[in-house]
C-alpha cells in the first residue's frame, strides 16, 4: 500500500482515478489543483507518488512537476492528459510517465505505476 496524492480539477475524473487506485489497495488524497497540491505537500510530504491532470487552471500538471523538482522533491510523478502523451513528454522529458485519461486507465495506470516504481527501485 502506498499513499498517493491525486491532483485533478475534474471531480468525475478524480473519482475515477480514486476508484482505480483504491481498488489497487492504495490510500489516496484527492486535491483540486496544483496550488492545493503544493500546500498539502508542504504540510504532509509523506506521499509515495503524485498523479496529476495536465490541464488545470492556475498551475498545469507540468508546472506542478517542475515546481516540485525545483524544490528538490523527487517523488515519482505521473501526468494524465486528454491529449497524446508524447507532447508533454517532449516538453518535459524528466516526467516519470504520462498517460491518456481514457477508459483504459483502470489497466494502464496501475501498470505505469509499477513501471515507474521499478525504475526508482533501480536507482
Amino acid at each position: 500500500m502506498m499513499r498517493i496524492l491525486v491532483v485533478d480539477d475534474d471531480p468525475v475524473a478524480g473519482e475515477m482515478i480514486l476508484a482505480v487506485l483504491e481498488g489497487e489497495g492504495h490510500e489516496i488524497r484527492l486535491v483540486e489543483n496544483g496550488m492545493e497540491a503544493l500546500s498539502v505537500l508542504d504540510t504532509d510530504p509523506d506521499f509515495g507518488m503524485i498523479i496529476s491532470d495536465m490541464n488545470m487552471p492556475l498551475v498545469s500538471g507540468i508546472d506542478l512537476f517542475r515546481e516540485l523538482r525545483e524544490q528538490g522533491k523527487t517523488i515519482p510523478f505521473i501526468l494524465l492528459t486528454g491529449d497524446e502523451p508524447e507532447g508533454p513528454l517532449t516538453r518535459e522529458p524528466r516526467l516519470d510517465g504520462c498517460l491518456v485519461k481514457d477508459f483504459t486507465l483502470e489497466e494502464s495506470l496501475p501498470e505505469m505505476m509499477r513501471n515507474v516504481l521499478a525504475r526508482y527501485d533501480q536507482n
